[in-house]
């Protein structure tokens, strides 16, 4: 019996079959389709008797080998690559609800996740409920009869906020729902949902997996049924990967294991330092003692992650000084890169909701979220440093 392999070794050693040229590294198919053998391979593919690659719409070996390579790190058995997050998540619900069907959310999810739910979802006729992460006790509550699936996002976007996975497991066990678990901000480094019961779990793969901000990309994963009916929807609905961002970011995958681990590391650093800055309220960080959930994220990650949220004092109008008063660490609306990052979510990633949304989910208008990046740690705190002081002395807003 062949031993398990390691996380890390899994992510470089996980490859495409070596063609007949020999090559070390696995090469760029960029072809928009596949050569038959004769004809009745062909017939035989499109009626799916035989596996095979066709279309790259439907598959290409670029993507098959990332989607191997998620899957061994996530635990799953099947998986689809998607040509973003968002389409991710889109497809790993539109493929399984329908009319008159109802969906239980964690209410602290991303801008975009709450318009698929709050706006696009009703068009065609299925409904949604939010619960609380910080209060479980009501979740059973509100599954109605025609529940058919629980999403969540932990840590949660941009609140940090834990759910507990082995007590959602079983909740979802205990009323046969499908547990889908948006697991971005830990990735399968730091925790794998499906070993705590997830059914699906999604990706935007733009973030920590690409880890360099330069390609756009999701994943879905999960068993082989529920894959399975994914795959058809995504194969008919058209949101395919690229072969050429397939193969970067399985090329991405071989550092993901040690660039979480400098993420984390200068996360922890920073979100400590913080705490002790008298313009700043609040600090959430998962593996801060502070952190209201601090023990569960202790259990369930293997590390606190790379982002880190707080709160400023002087609210909006300081926020934006802040923002507007650093020199090294960038202003853009991504994540997971190795150039840390800085965003107002208030006015940016969740603007789309309402001022009282926005406050049951923890985002006050003086919130700042920073992904950190792998830059020298003490340029980091410097740069964030220097931005506190102008931000109080009056800097632009």
């Amino acid at each position: 019996m062949e031993e398990e392999k390691g996380f890390e070794t899994n992510a470089i050693r996980t490859q495409h079959e070596r063609s007949a040229f020999r090559e070390h590294s696995v090469p760029l198919y960029m072809t928009s389709s596949f050569v038959f053998d004769d004809a009745e391979q062909a017939r035989a593919m499109f009626a799916d008797e035989i596996s095979g690659n066709i279309y790259s719409r439907y598959s290409n070996p670029n993507t098959d080998e990332f989607i191997s390579k998620l899957c061994l790190m996530e635990g799953t058995e099947d998986g689809i690559a998607t040509a973003s997050g968002m389409a991710a998540m889109f497809s790993s619900m539109a493929a399984l609800l329908k009319s008159g069907d109802h969906v239980l959310a964690c209410r602290s999810v991303f801008g975009s996740t709450h318009q698929i739910l709050d706006t696009i979802f009703p068009r065609f006729g299925i409904s949604y409920s939010y619960a609380d992460i910080t209060k479980p006790e009501l979740w059973e509550s509100k599954i109605q009869p025609n529940t058919r699936m629980i999403f969540v996002e932990t840590p949660s976007n941009p609140a940090l906020d834990i759910i507990d996975l082995e007590w959602l497991g079983k909740l979802a066990k205990k009323h046969s729902l499908i547990l889908n678990v948006d697991n971005c901000f830990a990735t399968p480094y730091l925790q794998t949902p499906a070993a705590w019961g997830a059914h699906l779990v999604t990706h935007s793969a733009t973030k920590f997996i690409d880890g360099q901000g330069r390609v756009i990309g999701g994943a879905v994963l999960g068993s082989k049924e529920l894959i399975k009916e994914v795959r058809f929807f995504t194969r008919h609905t058209g949101p395919a990967m690229a072969p050429f961002n397939a193969w970067l970011l399985s090329k991405s995958l071989e550092t993901l294991a040690i660039r979480m681990e400098r993420h984390c590391e200068n996360a922890l650093m920073l979100a400590t330092h913080l705490e002790k800055s008298a313009e700043v309220v609040k600090v959430k960080y998962p593996f801060l003692p502070s952190h209201p959930q601090f023990a569960l994220a202790k259990r369930q990650m293997r590390l606190g992650g790379g982002i880190v949220s707080f709160e400023i004092k002087g609210g909006l109008v300081q926020g934006r000084r802040f923002l507007n008063a650093l020199q090294m660490i960038s202003h853009t609306p991504n994540l997971g890169d190795t150039r840390t990052i800085a965003i107002h979510p208030a006015s940016t990633t969740h603007s789309k909701l309402t001022e009282e949304e926005r406050a049951l989910v923890g985002i006050t208008p003086g919130m700042i979220r920073i992904a950190v990046g792998l830059e020298t740690i003490t340029d980091i705190i410097r740069d964030v440093e220097q931005a506190i002081s102008a931000s109080v002395n009056g800097g632009e807003a």
